[in-house]
């Protein structure tokens, strides 16, 4: 929502003033300057950067629309899902969480949270680790440097993302300056012309900074730093679910382990410890 918001405030400012001041708007529509500012930085963008960053932009532009995926409804689901998890864990043994793991798609019990059971990527993540403990694995420092590992690698191929969008939008203002250059190289082949037409071509071949500087720095390079705070916040979602369960390793009760788990997370998003409780008192028994 905000980056709509964002999108049309730049647009109106820019326009308005320009209107406002006596400029007219179609001596800036310059398809040609467009095609070469926008043309050559896709181009140079696609020798940058490896196909799986290039497919990785392309599938995250949906989040500029839609913002951070997790809310306050959604930590309150995770950690009840937790301390269902961790209830069972600790009354029958980890054993007992094995056929959820190994098919959690037919689980009962990841069935009563369809917004984590449908978040692939965090189910697998939850299922790897429990899948360690019903094999023997104990050790919980041993674990911790683990998912910190996988978590941190996970960061960096979200950042090489959304710097990936940054240095497409850092390109943007010295391909307008070519643009601009080539336009004014034209003009000079028109330079008997009368002023009117020079006028024209002049001005045409400025909309080529005008449009690499504000693209650049308006929108893009924005879109990058927008990219990056929403991969940095997603991130506190599986950092709770790996604080929850090194608090199971490490023995704590249910409620103590989700504890560990609730107080990472952002405190615009954190449910209280009373809308946890009243969470927790609609969950079903684990089987």
């Amino acid at each position: 929502m905000l980056f709509i918001v964002g999108f049309i405030v730049v647009i109106a400012t820019v326009m308005g003033g320009y209107i406002m001041g006596g400029g007219h708007v179609d001596v800036l529509w310059q398809p040609l300057e467009f095609l070469i500012i926008f043309g050559a930085g896709i181009g140079a963008f696609l020798i940058s950067f490896p196909l799986p960053i290039v497919k990785g932009v392309l599938g995250s532009l949906g989040k500029l629309i839609k913002g951070v995926k997790y809310n306050s409804e959604s930590y309150l689901e995770l950690l009840s899902c937790l301390y269902t998890v961790f209830k069972l864990a600790k009354s029958k043994g980890d054993l007992a969480l094995e056929s959820h793991i190994e098919n959690p798609g037919e689980s009962a019990l990841f069935g009563q949270f369809p917004g984590f059971a449908g978040d692939h990527h965090a189910l697998e993540f939850m299922c790897d680790y429990l899948r360690m403990l019903t094999l023997g694995t104990s050790n919980a420092y041993e674990v911790d440097d683990i998912m910190s590992a996988e978590l941190d690698g996970h960061h960096e191929e979200l950042h090489s993302i959304s710097a990936a969008v940054g240095n497409l939008g850092e390109s943007l203002p010295a391909l307008g300056i070519v643009a601009a250059v080539l336009g004014i190289i034209h003009t000079m082949g028109s330079i008997t012309e009368p002023p009117e037409v020079l006028g024209h071509l002049i001005g045409a071949a400025l909309v080529g900074t005008f449009s690499g500087i504000l693209f650049s720095y308006g929108f893009v390079t924005p879109m990058g730093t927008s990219l990056a705070a929403i991969f940095a916040e997603e991130g506190y979602y599986m950092l709770s679910i790996k604080n929850g369960i090194i608090a199971h390793m490490q023995g704590y009760a249910p409620q103590v382990s989700i504890e560990f788990a609730r107080k990472v997370i952002p405190s615009h998003v954190r449910p209280t410890f009373a809308e946890l409780e009243e969470a927790l008192q609609n969950v079903g028994n684990p089987e």
